[in-house]
């Protein structure tokens, strides 16, 4: 939360283009894709839960990415056991993999060098190791966990034995721990044997092994998704693989990496990553500064223009459902902000302005006491459902692409400056026949203009399902 407004619960840092045109998930997909000097990575499988199916399924797209599966967590349940459920997924097929295990919210601005780390680490995995990735640190970091390694880093790569996993430490602690250089930052990265990982959780984590077991074997695709079955994975304990299994495991070792990592945990790790001035300051958008200092401006919103005048260390983030004004010397505290939003009921606290689904998304432009104006956004070859509404009716303007219109028996074909009208209470669907993305403008009018004044009579993506408001 501390990335809000840019990022928030609905559609988290991974998958905004915090840096340049590509997200953060869509780098860490393509950094663990393909051949490389030493070994070749085979296709990623990726673990989230329902709510961002499609955006990760649109993103491996745009990326011309091919997983190997998509996993769909029931709900969260932290890190042990969707490692777990992805390394028994891996065995059932190829028992004698090796998995490599990271977040897909990190910056890793040298692959080459992050991928000659893997490489050490291979020789670990192959004695029998369990394997984490420890980065040197630059500062006494109080927001990190640590690992403390048993001698320090001899500038070779290789890796080294673990002795321990710190919890994050205070200021205090943090400093004497970088000043002796026997501790690195816990990146949170893994790799392993996929039947090595199996037997530590056997040996250390027997409950959840069953649990999670039954959640792989009872599994059921759905739309090229699989859904681990949710029974079992309610049963299973929420922990991080660091108290399940790692501090448990005596076979442990840390490849010491120091390329260039951040988890960019604040604005102010954005602005350094975003390569600022001569001034100190970075800009992004429909953003100007005039006699700034140490500043971010972002204009996160088409058409929107931000100016800073005689701005210092001051974070700027403009989108067009929320503003962001921050002293940057306080970035951490950002949460706090999305806290106090919650408080008060604001829904900008926890929800994107732009609203995926597995067709594409939309956004609200404007909306009124009787009226709302949408931007829709339909991906090829996808379509909305057929559906009707019992309080509102409806005009459409296609502005890109060509849309497939159905209203009532009528089926029309719409190009770009043409629209429709659908009246209330009628049944219809518009689709994408084309090879673009089509955007059409669609203008609500009625007595009650909200999302849950539909009926659904079929839908590609989900079963028929009614949802009704009373009036």
């Amino acid at each position: 939360m501390r990335l809000w407004p840019l990022s928030r619960n609905s559609y988290p840092k991974q998958f905004v283009p915090l840096l340049g045109k590509t997200t953060l998930f869509q780098a860490a997909a393509r950094r663990l894709s393909g051949e490389t000097d030493r070994f070749a990575f085979t296709r990623p499988m990726v673990l989230t839960n329902a709510s961002f199916r499609f955006i990760v399924a649109e993103q491996l797209v745009v990326e011309g990415i091919d997983p190997d599966a998509i996993l769909i967590e029931p709900e969260s349940r932290n890190t042990a056991p969707a490692i777990l459920a992805a390394a028994l997924h891996l065995a059932a097929r190829k028992p004698g993999a090796i998995m490599l295990v990271a977040p897909s919210d990190h910056v890793i601005s040298d692959v080459s060098a992050f991928q000659r780390a893997v490489g050490k680490g291979l020789a670990a995995v192959r004695k029998g190791d369990l394997v984490t990735f420890g980065i040197q640190p630059t500062r006494a970091e109080t927001g990190y966990g640590y690992l403390e390694i048993a001698s320090r880093p001899d500038g070779s790569g290789d890796a080294i034995s673990l002795s321990s996993f710190v919890e994050k430490p205070n200021v205090v602690r943090a400093e004497e721990m970088v000043a002796t250089g026997k501790y690195l930052w816990n990146a949170g990265i893994f790799l392993f044997a996929v039947k090595d990982i199996i037997a530590a959780f056997e040996r250390h984590a027997s409950a959840l092994f069953a649990t999670v077991r039954l959640s792989v074997e009872q599994a059921e695709t759905d739309l090229g998704f699989l859904r681990l079955a949710p029974e079992p994975w309610k049963k299973t304990d929420g922990v991080a693989i660091d108290y399940a299994i790692m501090e448990k495991a005596e076979n442990l070792s840390v490849v010491p990496y120091d390329a260039g990592w951040s988890d960019l945990g604040d604005w102010n790790a954005v602005w350094g990553h975003m390569q600022p001035d001569e001034n100190g300051v970075a800009l992004s958008g429909g953003a100007t500064a005039v006699d700034c200092h140490n500043s971010l401006l972002r204009s996160e919103s088409e058409g929107m223009e931000i100016v800073g005048l005689g701005l210092d260390n001051i974070v700027v983030v403009a989108m067009s459902d929320a503003v962001l004004i921050a002293d940057k010397s306080r970035a951490q505290e950002v949460k706090n902000v999305v806290t106090a939003l919650r408080d008060k009921g604001a829904v900008q606290a926890e929800t994107f302005p732009k609203d995926h689904r597995p067709w594409g998304w939309h956004e609200s432009l404007l909306i009124g006491s009787r009226f709302q104006v949408k931007r829709i956004t339909v991906l090829p070859g996808a379509s909305l459902s057929l559906q009707s509404h019992f309080h509102r009716s409806e005009h459409w303007i296609i502005v890109e692409g060509t849309a497939k219109v159905t209203v009532d028996r009528d089926i029309s074909v719409l190009t770009e400056n043409q629209s429709i009208y659908i009246p209330l209470g009628v049944q219809h669907r518009i689709e994408n026949p084309g090879r673009i993305p089509m955007v059409f403008i669609e203008i609500q009018t009625g007595p009650y203009v909200r999302e849950d004044d539909i009926v659904r009579y079929e839908d590609r993506y989900a079963q028929t399902r009614t949802i009704l408001r009373d009036q």
